[in-house]
């Protein structure tokens, strides 16, 4: 039997098969300097957007992460049992007060993985970055 598909197609050119790497290789680095305070990036991008809005809900916090809703569950209820974030209504979130100190605290931390990998990106590979998050999220 002959696998004409198979023969001619190269996986190595996925957008989705790179796209995935460049977020395992990234969230390593993010991982590394994380993990001593006990927190994921997803976790955190949830706490950066509720330090400035400082209450949202459940279906708003999701879009803005682009976090699928069981994913979004499991990082808010890890949050609520560190008493990070608190619920005041079903679906409404809120930070709480802890949850402002340990943002406040673990910013320098972000700080460094960020500088981490803007030196191995370099500002052409941020500003590309930047361009396909753009073009993807317009969608």
């Amino acid at each position: 039997m002959e696998f004409n598909n198979i023969n001619s197609f190269n996986p190595s050119s996925c957008i989705s098969g790179k796209v995935k790497r460049i977020n395992r290789l990234t969230a390593n680095v993010f991982r590394k300097h994380l993990a001593p305070y006990g927190i994921t990036d997803s976790q955190l991008t949830l706490m950066f957007i509720l330090s400035k809005r400082k209450s949202s809900t459940q279906k708003d916090l999701g879009e803005m992460a682009f976090l699928e809703k069981s994913s979004l569950s499991r990082n808010l209820d890890r949050l609520i049992e560190r008493k990070l974030l608190k619920k005041t209504s079903l679906h409404h979130l809120e930070i709480t007060t802890d949850g402002l100190y340990f943002v406040e605290n673990i910013i320098p931390i972000w700080e460094k993985a960020m500088l981490e990998i803007r030196g191995i990106i370099g500002s052409e590979g941020e500003d590309s970055l930047n361009a396909v998050f753009n073009s993807l999220a317009k969608k």
